[in-house]
């Protein structure tokens, strides 16, 4: 079954949209409360003043989820490190991917992006599944040339221009998703930065999926790159973990406490 990590700062009253909750009712979900602690805080102590009050919230944002369809656990962690700490419990439940909240009514279309050198086919049928049977179109995105999709250093002088390969690509991904009974559209940038170019392709959709890029999986779902994108488009962005993921996960370990 497909999971996505939800990320949820539980004790800020961080929210999840409805309508990312209903996006995801295809699959299943694990809730993510953190706390990021002070330095000199032991999360053993924070534990024991903020659970009971973190576990309520995160069971009614469980049962939220569950109630669009399907099923939803949830993990409470006091850390130092929330990146290191989100990356060990993806690893933990094998997430698919990430969802970065952002706010969006009913979600009818998302921008899918495709652009640099990502595992098209995890992204595309990460794709099959979330949408599954609804009506639900989507937009496959590609800046050509493009290093990264959302990489601002990347000018407009550093790119390439459209070529056959570029519009073939992603007209073979839309072939794709059409024969699994998704609408699908395909849109190609050319020139300008990347980052704008997805902003800019954004508009008119409700949410966006992307893949993660070895080897900046932090920097995507947590850092500049992937916050930048969420907050630019004022909508959630749901991050295709890469196959390595799982191995740099399983580098890393629990504080004490956690």
């Amino acid at each position: 079954m497909t999971r996505v990590l939800v990320p949820v700062a539980v004790l800020e009253r961080e929210s999840v949209s409805p309508g990312l909750i209903s996006l995801l009712g295809t699959v299943d979900v694990t809730l993510l409360g953190y706390h990021v602690l002070p330095e000199q805080t032991p999360p053993d102590q924070a534990r024991l003043q903020f659970e009971e009050r973190a576990t309520a919230a995160l069971e009614d944002l469980s049962q939220e989820f569950r109630a669009a369809g399907g099923d939803a656990d949830h993990r409470l962690v006091f850390t130092h490190d929330r990146e290191q700490t989100i990356q060990r419990v993806a690893g933990e439940v094998g997430a698919d991917a990430f969802a970065v909240s952002g706010p969006t009514g009913d979600v009818d279309r998302l921008l899918v992006s495709l652009s640099g050198d990502v595992d098209v086919d995890r992204v595309l049928s990460f794709v099959e599944r979330l949408v599954g049977d609804r009506d639900i179109g989507v937009t496959l995105f590609l800046a050509a040339g493009a290093g990264t999709p959302d990489d601002a250093a990347a000018d407009e002088s550093e790119r390439t221009a459209p070529d056959d390969a570029d519009g073939a690509r992603l007209e073979a991904a839309a072939d794709r998703l059409r024969e699994a009974g998704v609408e699908a559209t395909t849109e190609l940038a050319e020139g300008g930065s990347p980052f704008d170019a997805l902003i800019d392709a954004a508009a008119g959709h409700d949410a966006i999926v992307m893949a993660e890029r070895a080897p900046s999986f932090r920097s995507l779902v947590f850092g500049d790159e992937g916050e930048r994108v969420a907050a630019a488009s004022v909508g959630p962005v749901i991050v295709v973990r890469d196959a390595e993921s799982d191995a740099s996960a399983a580098g890393t370990s629990s504080e004490p406490g956690e």
